[in-house]
């Protein structure tokens, strides 16, 4: 359940879209997204992310609900809430002749910004673009164009950022100098909102995490709060001898053992007033099982992701 606050930048109610051939693609969904916070939006293919971000960037038409930005109703004022909000999609699309400078310089001025060099070329350094300014766009990798769109896009100062999967296309050491970027505009001010398929991203960077699938966001959660109100931990025992089957007064602890029968693994609930292992521990004794080693684990982000997309699909 999202938690309503007066810090809400962008508030969506009740927010609804079929498309003619009958797809419910947003279903009565309900969303505040507060200022200065980096949001990240997980979910399947389909799940309704990008056309959410598309009705708040006002490239889609809403169906039935509400939409406001800063207090502005999106389709009242239209000029107002698009002059608060840059987008980077997820398409590469850029005119590959231009320079890197031009582009971006192009971007100001079509939200009507008095041109500013030394603003671009302070948002041309801060994302790593500054010796890439006069190359042409279709010069650069992947990785370099996505840095220009982000360019582009905080070309007339928005305060708030959109980002379709930032990270698509992007090699490893990319995608980590891509997160710190993110956060260093977060820490000036503005607010991220991104969709991704990577949950390490979201792990890394958010602060909030929401979940949607099949148009319906399953919750919204300051990431820590999720990982512990959701997060288990499992204790894996290293036996000294192989096991061919779990001993019947030991089936009251939901153990697993591993494929080769040298780890069982007992899940526990971190919050819960007991965790078991104690007694788990002195009957595993009783019933002569040694282990030689013993570690704990405590649930990714993608296993609590997994588990609540199966749960409530």
């Amino acid at each position: 359940m999202t938690t309503l606050s007066d810090s809400s930048l962008i508030t969506v109610r009740d927010l609804c879209k079929v498309y003619e051939n009958g797809f419910v693609a947003l279903d009565n969904v309900n969303l505040d997204i507060q200022r200065g916070e980096i949001l990240a939006l997980l979910g399947p293919n389909g799940a309704g992310k990008t056309t959410l971000i598309s009705i708040i960037c006002g490239i889609v038409n809403p169906g039935t609900g509400s939409v406001t930005v800063d207090g502005y109703d999106i389709i009242k004022h239209y000029r107002a809430t698009r002059s608060l909000i840059g987008l980077v999609p997820q398409e590469l699309a850029t005119d590959a002749f231009e320079t890197v400078h031009q582009t971006v310089s192009f971007s100001r001025g079509l939200f009507g910004k008095p041109a500013n060099p030394d603003f671009v070329d302070g948002i041309l350094k801060s994302l790593s673009l500054w010796d890439k300014k006069s190359n042409i766009i279709k010069e650069l990798s992947g990785g370099m164009k996505r840095r220009v769109m982000i360019a582009k896009a905080l070309s007339h100062e928005p305060r708030i950022l959109f980002l379709d999967e930032p990270s698509a296309g992007v090699d490893v050491e990319l995608r980590k100098d891509m997160w710190q970027v993110i956060r260093e505009l977060r820490d000036t001010g503005v607010t991220i909102i991104l969709t991704t398929h990577y949950i390490e991203e979201a792990e890394e960077i958010a602060d909030r995490v929401g979940v949607i699938n099949n148009g319906k966001i399953m919750l919204v959660e300051k990431k820590a709060e999720l990982m512990d109100k959701l997060g288990k931990k499992q204790l894996i025992l290293d036996l000294h001898q192989t096991l061919s089957s779990l001993p019947k007064e030991l089936e009251i602890y939901g153990l697993a053992l591993s494929d080769d029968g040298k780890q069982l693994i007992y899940t526990y609930d971190t919050k819960g007033e007991r965790t078991g292992i104690t007694a788990l521990l002195s009957d595993l004794n009783v019933a002569g099982i040694k282990f030689r080693d013993l570690k704990t684990e405590q649930s990714s982000l993608e296993d609590i992701f997994v588990n609540l997309v199966h749960e409530k699909s």
